[in-house]
């Protein structure tokens, strides 16, 4: 006999995480808190995912306030928190000792219930999180990542299930991270589930490709005791089933919610109205799209490439890069996507579809290839195997417990987040060991405050262009100056310490300048992103070709290359952000050499300033291959280095990349270590 449907509503993390990536505030969140607390959700998943990371990489917010508020604002509720195993929030496996610690913490700071699924569906992967989970009292639930492979069947999936169970699950999660879980396969899977387990089931499904409604309901008459919904206006696309829409098919059935449509409502129109705000990362993704069918995208994954790919000005490559996925995720072993494989396979299929395929392996990819994130589905592709042991310099795969390898970490990890700024706490060693290239930045900001989501909003006048009169800021030269604009499309001229600026008024509320010059040529970014910095001195005499700007774009870096000849005058300053087809520089006799001299700033406007780069110097320029982060050299400065050898570690699109020697010589760094970088900026030259 059926019983009565319990609902989790994911409003609170994996729908803005699915459409908006990740980047609803905090205090977005905490003044419908009240409401949702008193419906009568089995819970509320509110915080882990990809949360954790957009917090201190974008929001300037401590995750860990933020479990600490929703908790005290959702006493009758349990907030759900989605963990990757020995992964915890990372890109990595983490040692046991931090694995019980971050469980723990979790815990003590709010977390309910504990979602814990491994990318892999290796159970060595999930054990000691569980086991930590256990510890602390807590519900824990256990997820299987849910894909369509030849080597996944409902027999697998069962059998996967029985070895939840037996780790003392609470709970089984049939984890659908792309929307493939069809109705009456959803319908077979949780009645062979339900033959070899006698815990409830829960079913998290994303509407990418329409089918999820119909899923969640064949699911539920099989048997499965919760299904994951969304408020209905933050819902559908590649978010998820509306929780309005399930509680009116269920209601009067013997599988009733027993939830109230009213309150429901009202929630669903206080986020109709928050959606609003982060219209400028909505995913394009809005209806059904069954070409995720084959390439199994999740959700929160097309949401964020989505907006990596526009930020690359190269929007265009989408369909590109969902075909090569399939190929990307075959070779991998048919790897599920899902955090952090989800990434790995995604970043690598861009950089294939950008760089040609497999000509630059992330330190991720090889380290999935050779076993580092456990046992694959599959086999994967020999050829690519040998070549990641290769540069990985391992003679073989790994085969036993990835994590087993890994000695205690939590003693460093302690030192070096005080090192970096953390006030000592179990929680800022934890952030710090999460994201440790992004950590150090948040703790120096951290005081700031969080940004305020009103930042993320685009003016718009009713024609869909700039009102005449609107107040802008406009950053020349890394110093904010207020300009009251006129129409979209317009041009104004304005005037700074001598030096003339072409103002032009976008449609979007973009606005940009450029010097105003005769007979020169401008220099524009080819894709929205930071400037990191410019490798020669503003009135330099360049050539036709020269590396002069290096950029940041999808966490990777950039070239800028002259395309003249002359001297050049910069009119954007390293670390600002930029559009794309904005002008960076203007080259040639007619272009200006002297910046100008700095005016009085805008009201509240701050600047952004970095140390001039070093420039090349006549050797071998090495330049960034995309645009992120700086990591480090391999190598001393000054050493003598061989051709084709590693000399430089960059992170882009969250994942690591080599750069190598072209030429045999003595090195010279040109960027300093956690310094932005362009596509295309000299890193380093050698003689």
């Amino acid at each position: 006999m059926a019983k009565k449907v319990k609902l989790t509503d994911l409003v609170l993390r994996d729908a803005h995480q699915s459409l908006h990536a990740t980047r609803m505030t905090t205090a977005d969140m905490l003044p419908v808190c009240d409401k949702l607390d008193k419906i009568g959700y089995f819970a509320l998943e509110a915080w882990g995912g990809a949360t954790f990371d957009s917090c201190i990489r974008f929001l300037n917010e401590d995750p860990w306030e933020r479990l600490r508020r929703l908790h005290a604002k959702l006493p009758n509720t349990p907030i759900m928190m989605l963990l990757r195993g020995q992964n915890l929030l990372g890109y990595r496996h983490y040692a046991d000792d931090v694995v019980d610690k971050f469980v723990d913490a979790a815990a003590k700071n709010g977390v309910g219930i504990f979602r814990i699924f491994d990318a892999c569906n290796d159970p060595r992967n999930l054990k000691r999180a569980a086991d930590a989970a256990k510890k602390t009292g807590k519900h824990v639930q256990m997820a299987i990542s849910y894909a369509t492979t030849p080597y996944h069947t409902k027999e697998v999936y069962a059998d996967l299930a029985k070895s939840y169970a037996d780790f003392g699950a609470d709970s089984i999660c049939i984890k659908d991270m792309s929307g493939l879980l069809k109705p009456f396969e959803a319908y077979d899977l949780v009645k062979a589930i339900k033959s070899k387990v006698d815990i409830p089931i829960e079913i998290h499904s994303h509407a990418t490709t329409g089918l999820s409604v119909a899923s969640l309901m064949k699911a539920a008459e099989a048997g499965a005791e919760i299904l994951d919904t969304t408020i209905s206006s933050m819902s559908m696309g590649t978010s998820h089933s509306p929780t309005e829409t399930l509680v009116e098919i269920f209601k009067g059935t013997d599988m009733d919610t027993g939830l109230d449509i009213k309150p429901l409502l009202e929630i669903a129109a206080y986020f109709r109205e928050i959606r609003k705000k982060y219209a400028k990362f909505e995913s394009s993704f809005l209806g059904a799209d069954t070409r995720i069918l084959d390439s199994q995208v999740p959700g929160g994954m097309l949401s964020n490439m989505e907006n990596q790919l526009k930020e690359q000005g190269a929007a265009d490559k989408i369909d590109e890069v969902l075909k090569e996925i399939q190929i990307v995720q075959k070779d991998c072993g048919y790897i599920p996507l899902v955090t952090p494989t989800s990434q790995i396979v995604g970043t690598q299929s861009v950089f294939n579809v950008l760089f040609g395929r497999y000509t630059k392996l992330t330190q991720e990819t090889r380290d999935l290839l050779t076993g580092k994130y456990g046992k694959t589905p599959a086999a994967p592709n020999a050829d690519l195997v040998k070549e990641a042991l290769k540069q990985n310099q391992m003679e073989e795969a790994v085969t036993c417990r990835p994590a087993d390898l890994i000695p205690n970490e939590w003693d460093k990890m302690e030192a070096e987040a005080k090192e970096h700024g953390g006030d000592g706490s179990v929680e800022d060693t934890l952030t710090y060991a999460m994201f440790p290239k992004v950590a150090p930045k948040f703790f120096k900001e951290r005081a700031n405050g969080p940004v305020s989501s009103d930042s993320f909003v685009v003016a718009k006048a009713s024609s869909g262009a700039n009102a005449a009169g609107g107040n802008y800021t406009v950053n020349v030269n890394g110093t904010a100056y207020n300009v009251t604009s006129g129409p979209a499309g317009d041009t104004m001229s304005i005037n700074v310490n001598g030096t003339a600026y072409n103002v032009s008024f976008g449609a979007a509320g973009a606005v940009q300048t450029a010097p105003v010059s005769s007979g020169s040529v401008e220099l524009k970014a080819p894709v929205a992103g930071t400037l990191l910095k410019q490798l020669v001195a503003d009135g330099a005499n360049v050539t036709e070709g020269q590396t002069v700007i290096m950029i940041e774009s999808m966490k990777m870096e950039l070239e800028v290359k002259a395309t003249g000849n002359g001297p050049i005058h910069f009119s954007a300053a390293a670390g600002t952000a930029i559009t794309a087809g904005q002008v960076l520089a203007t080259i040639g006799s007619g272009a200006p050499v002297q910046a100008p001299v700095q005016a009085a700033p805008a009201q509240g406007a701050g600047t952004a300033s970095a140390a001039p780069a070093a420039a090349p110097s006549g050797g071998a320029v090495i330049n960034a291959p995309v645009a992120g982060t700086y990591l480090k050299g391999t190598v001393a400065e000054g050493a003598s280095v061989t051709a084709g050898q590693t000399i430089i570690m960059i992170e882009s699109m969250k994942m690591e990349l080599e750069v190598k020697a072209t030429v045999a010589g003595s090195v010279h760094f040109l960027v300093s270590p956690g310094s932005a970088i362009n596509a295309g900026q000299a890193l380093a030259e050698i003689k």
